[in-house]
């Protein structure tokens, strides 16, 4: 039918993706993106040989699971074997770059980051469709747990899948509203199981892999030693103090903490305590209780729209300030700050955790509006 761009990652989803692409009839081209985190060896091939495909990351003991590595390539190239497909490694490096960076500058700026709406932004949804266009594919295509749908004007729209414990809707908030004729996600129409059980019925080996829960180029899981490794000389130690001011501790560095934390928190006050704000210019760490955790507001700059016209008056949406939250009832409105526009939203009640440097994504229903990054 099609020629189509399959971002495959050496998981269960894109890999029967994959299969689901072709029972359409679609003429599938199999990627796998490599950040360039090299080592000096890769990941073992079956036979306990060294694999000199893309080397990656060495076969060590922080070797975690994650969509970038040596041996989810190999994994990536068995599936696309198996079902005979094409499968091309694309060297997306400075690509990577960029977005490390980003991780980086945010967190020692005292901010949350999210690079896997960066990585949709930039390179899933951005490069890939630069690299389909090179070979005159129409389609670019992804493992993840969203849908494509028609509203009543017959508009596409981006929608949760139907898997809520799986959704990544939130995720692909940022991408250009262009792009949304040009996408497919194959699996977001099935619950995460039967995907497993498709993929058991083909024989794939992946059927039952571990899906990655770590950011791919962090590979040994320790978010704050990664960006410590690549800030340089710069402190970012300080004080833990209480909201009433009281010091009651020392921290490391700012990029240890995120708005909402409970544990690891290097204090003991003997009630439960949360980060509720990170001064970045004085690099205080403020605690409090879950109750002074709470906002009914918050304001996010660099919004992206994915219907037409954008939102000009105040509407009802449901606002998710994380991915893993659920989303909340609340009146959301556009307004323009120093040339900016910038995004409102009034939460019905307070909502715990909003952390600068997330995304904000607002809903109608199942349907993505659109949303920004929390100031």
């Amino acid at each position: 039918m099609a020629r189509v761009v399959l971002a495959m990652s050496g998981g269960v989803d894109s890999s029967v993706a994959a299969h689901l692409l072709l029972e359409q009839g679609h003429d599938i081209i199999g990627v796998f993106m490599r950040h360039g985190e090299e080592s000096a060896a890769a990941c073992d091939l079956d036979s306990g040989e060294a694999n000199p495909l893309l080397p990656l990351l060495q076969n060590r003991a922080d070797h975690k699971q994650g969509c970038c590595s040596a041996s989810d390539a190999e994994d990536a190239r068995k599936v696309a074997d198996k079902l005979s497909i094409p499968f091309y490694a694309l060297n997306l490096q400075k690509d990577f770059s960029r977005i490390i960076d980003y991780f980086v500058d945010e967190y020692t700026i005292g901010r949350t980051p999210n690079p896997c709406v960066m990585c949709n932004n930039w390179i899933k949804f951005g490069r890939l469709f630069d690299y389909a266009d090179s070979i005159d594919a129409e389609y670019v295509a992804t493992g993840h747990y969203a849908r494509l749908v028609h509203d009543q004007q017959n508009q596409i729209r981006l929608a949760r899948g139907i898997d809520g414990t799986k959704d990544q809707a939130y995720v692909l908030f940022g991408i250009e509203q262009k792009y949304l004729s040009r996408m497919l996600l194959p699996v977001g129409g099935f619950p995460k199981t039967e995907i497993r059980d498709i993929a058991r019925g083909i024989s794939l080996r992946v059927a039952d892999k571990k899906d990655s829960q770590e950011i791919c180029f962090v590979t040994s899981g320790h978010h704050g030693d990664f960006v410590r490794q690549r800030r340089g000389e710069i402190d970012l130690s300080g004080e833990i103090i209480t909201t009433d001011g009281t010091v009651v501790g020392r921290h490391s560095g700012i990029e240890n903490y995120t708005i909402g934390q409970r544990k690891g928190l290097g204090v003991a006050l003997g009630t439960p305590h949360y980060v509720v704000k990170i001064n970045r210019d004085s690099r205080q760490v403020v605690l409090g209780s879950h109750d002074e955790l709470g906002k009914t507001s918050l304001q996010a700059d660099r919004t992206n729209w994915l219907i037409t016209p954008e939102p000009e008056k105040p509407f009802r949406c449901q606002a998710q300030i994380r991915y893993n939250s659920a989303p909340q009832d609340a009146t959301a409105s556009i307004s323009e700050m120093n040339g900016e526009k910038i995004l409102q939203v009034t939460f019905d009640q307070s909502v715990h955790g909003i952390a600068p440097g997330q995304a904000v994504v607002c809903y109608d229903g199942d349907m993505v509006i659109g949303g920004g990054w929390i100031r």
